[in-house]
């Protein structure tokens, strides 16, 4: 079976700045991938390509076998590409319940219920706060309700961007343990993380992005055991 995702020669300008250049890579059903760099290495901007936010000049990026650079941003979502961006944008005025009904807007009024249940088993927390306002959460758990609203869509890929920034190390922890779970439970995501250590330890594979280019590729035990993204990125 082909990639669920296929990224192929993608060159995208910031007015007169080459902000990605010639960027390929895959993911396959089932696989968590991971985009690691420095900031401004073009992480970001490379997901905000994917799901129409940004166009190439070049290539073409295909998901399920589907051109997306000819479907409208705002429909990508319901092709079943769920993106939890960098900085969560919570409804910071709607309950934790709310929110997560939001992420159902694709399922055309079917029964919510069973999907709230099943973000309440992999997000426990979200379920002691359901009727709390979203901006009375703390970072970490504005994270997990940005993640259970993405997962209400019953997305074929996720993908996240940034999951940890700005939280406590115990909280990074917590957000990658359920990333992992994500993963064991089949979910397929595509990672972009600038704390490296972490993301390759729960990639399959990862792509190394430097100024706008793929550098190095492995698989995320090559790349955690490679000493020059050990010197470069881990502070090894």
């Amino acid at each position: 079976m082909g990639p669920i995702l296929k990224v192929e020669d993608i060159n995208v300008y910031y007015g007169s700045i080459h902000a990605i250049k010639g960027v390929s890579f895959e993911v396959h059903q089932g696989e968590t991938v991971t985009l690691i760099g420095a900031n401004g290495a073009g992480k970001s901007t490379t997901l905000n390509t994917i799901s129409g936010l940004l166009h190439s000049k070049t290539g073409s990026v295909t998901f399920m076998g589907e051109d997306l650079a000819k479907v409208p941003a705002h429909k990508i979502v319901s092709r079943g590409l769920a993106m939890v961006p960098e900085g969560r944008r919570v409804f910071l005025q709607m309950t934790v319940r709310e929110n997560l009904e939001m992420g159902a807007y694709t399922q055309g009024g079917k029964s919510v219920e069973a999907d709230l249940e099943r973000v309440y088993q992999q997000f426990p927390r979200l379920k002691e706060r359901y009727k709390q306002v979203a901006g009375t959460l703390s970072g970490g758990e504005q994270q997990m309700l940005a993640m259970g609203r993405a997962l209400m869509s019953h997305p074929k890929l996720l993908m996240l961007d940034e999951p940890s920034m700005g939280l406590a190390p115990i909280l990074v922890e917590q957000i990658f343990e359920i990333i992992q779970n994500l993963h064991k439970s089949g979910t397929t995501i595509l990672l972009v993380e600038q704390n490296a250590q972490a993301a390759l330890s729960v990639a399959d594979r990862g792509y190394v992005l430097e100024t706008g280019k793929v550098v190095t590729t492995g698989t995320g035990k090559e790349l955690l055991a490679s000493p020059a993204i050990k010197k470069a990125y881990l502070g090894g």
